[in-house]
Formats: C-alpha cells, structure tokens, sequence
C-alpha cells in the first residue's frame, strides 16, 4: 500500500493523540473530518495502523517483565506461538537465527509470574536458557513516540497533545476496568457508548475513568504501524550496561534517538533495553557506531535482530503479515 504525505500526517497525528477525534486531526491538517475518517480507516482495513491501548501494571503494583529464551532450533517457532497465546504475554518476537525467542510478560499477581517463569518454561525440554528481566522504568519517548514517523510541523505538534493533567495517586482496578481494557485492547479507538456498553457502566462514567486512567499513565494509547510502508525495515533489540548512577542520563539521552521505539531500565546483568527501528542494515549499523557507540557511559551492547513478530500489542500476527512494527 502506498502511502502519500496526508496518511502520513494522519499516521503522526495519531501517534500523538491516539483517540483524537477525527475532527481535531482534521482541522490541525486543514482537510475535513470524512477525508480523515475514511484514510484512517483505509489504513487499518490494510493493516498498516491499529490504535491500542496498553497497560502498565507497575502502576497497579504489579509486575512487568522482559523474559529472553534461547532454544533449540527445531523449537522455537513452536515456543514462541506458545507464549503469544498466553493472555499475559503482549509482544513475542523471534529473534538472531531463530534460536532466541523475546517477550513482555504482563503479571498481575505473583502466582501467575511463577507459574510461567518456574514451573511452565523450566519444564520445556527445548529451552535451553531463561533470563527474565523485572521493568522498573520506561522511559518516555516524547509525544510522537518512536520519532522516524514525524512529518508535523511543532505547531501541529503542539495542537495534537493530549490535555490530560498528571495524576500520581495509586490508581486501584475498579469493576469495569477489565472489559474496558479488553475492548480497547482490540480497538482503542471504541467510541464511549460501545465501551459503555461492554462494562454496563453509563458513557459518562466511562469518559471519567479513562481520563483517570490516562492521567495516571496507567494505560496508554498508541498507533501501531506496520513500519515496512514507512520504508523501515530493520528492528533490533539492544541491552545495555550502564553504571548506576549514570543511568537516568544514558536512558533520557538515548531516549531522544529517532530510531528508538520503546526503552526500559529493567534489573539483570544488562539494565537499560532498547527497541530501535531503521532503514536497513547499513542504517542500523550507522545507528550503533555514531549514536549508541558516542555515549562513553554504556560499558557493553548486546544485540539481535528481530526476524519474525508473533504477537504485537497483545494482537496475534498472521503467518506472512508486517515482521515488525511499533
């Protein structure tokens, strides 16, 4: 599908305000709310775009992990398809060659943790080793996120950022919460009356709980985009080694790269991982000498290429669809 300067907008729009109405789009861009309505749905009827939400369960208390496998090489497609099933389980990705399995594991309790870390993967004949990495910070990226899909100007920019006030009050789950969360999870931009209807709450009631929620950063909207039709083709995963007291300086440092999509400081032998998106190899290559390779504080990179995404923001991937994306 190809992809003209208006869906580009639209696509940095979105990854500003995820649930922008169509109407705020539209007159930042200066075309009318049925053009934005009907590129936006084109692009999703593609596959190219899908709004998500996502939720941070650190902000509930509870646990978000980063778990790496490596395998023999006969198991791991059949491993990996395993974990993306698992309704705990929000990315999945096949890594190197295809011998090294990455995922984000979601915990809401420790029984569920341990039910997977030591009891279901130890058992695994074909795992050969665990490391399971606890997040306990993720760095903001700014308000366009993963910066390569920019094309506003900072005056749209500035137009399509979200008004909500921070709130740093513990934020409890509440009835409703959950089917909220799993409608938005399969479609984040579900108007207020559906979302009304799936939890029984009234519409009101709903727009007042998300906007808690949002304004607590306890869940999050993001457009996933298929980066291939964008002209990136290269992910990686790097994790990296840096001295503690350095780290907040390394994490918001790298946290300006354009090609990063996603950055966390997790414990483990390496503490800082980083999700970057290129062009290709020749540009990834360029990304990890002049940009990772400047800053003296990092003490070792470890490095993989993403070869296949089984599963993307909690969605499941068809066998042959986008092999990476956002």
């Amino acid at each position: 599908m190809e992809l003209d300067t208006l869906d580009r907008q639209i696509i940095h729009a979105l990854r500003i305000d995820s649930r922008a109405p169509f109407s705020r789009v539209a007159e930042v861009l200066g075309v009318s709310d049925q053009t934005v309505a009907r590129r936006y749905r084109r692009m999703r009827t593609a596959g190219v775009v899908r709004v998500v939400a996502g939720v941070d369960p650190i902000r509930f208390g509870h646990g978000n992990w980063q778990i790496r496998l490596r395998t023999t090489p006969d198991a791991a497609v059949a491993v990996a398809d395993a974990l993306a099933r698992r309704d705990d389980t929000a990315w999945v990705h096949l890594l190197s060659g295809g011998t090294e399995i990455t995922c984000v594991m979601q915990a809401w309790s420790a029984a569920q943790r341990d039910a997977l870390l030591l009891e279901k993967l130890p058992r695994t004949g074909r795992v050969l080793d665990i490391v399971a990495q606890n997040v306990l910070h993720i760095f903001p990226l700014g308000p366009e996120g993963w910066g390569n899909s920019a094309v506003l100007g900072p005056e749209q920019v500035e137009a399509m950022r979200p008004s909500h006030a921070p709130v740093e009050a513990p934020v409890v789950l509440e009835e409703g919460d959950l089917e909220m969360l799993g409608a938005l999870a399969r479609d984040g931009r579900l108007p207020y009356g559906e979302l009304a209807a799936v939890t029984g709450r009234s519409e009101s009631t709903v727009r007042r709980r998300m906007d808690l929620l949002r304004a607590s950063r306890a869940i999050y909207f993001d457009l996933e985009i298929h980066v291939g039709v964008l002209g990136f083709h290269t992910e990686v995963r790097l994790w990296l080694s840096v001295p503690p007291s350095r780290l907040v300086e390394v994490g918001e440092t790298i946290a300006t790269h354009p090609e990063v999509a996603f950055l966390a400081a997790t414990t483990g032998r390496t503490n800082l991982t980083v999700a970057a998106i290129c062009r290709d190899t020749r540009d990834m290559f360029r990304y990890l000498t002049e940009r990772v390779g400047a800053i003296d504080a990092i003490q070792t990179v470890e490095s993989a290429p993403v070869i296949r995404t089984i599963k993307r923001a909690g969605a499941l991937l068809p066998r042959g669809g986008p092999r990476t994306g956002t």
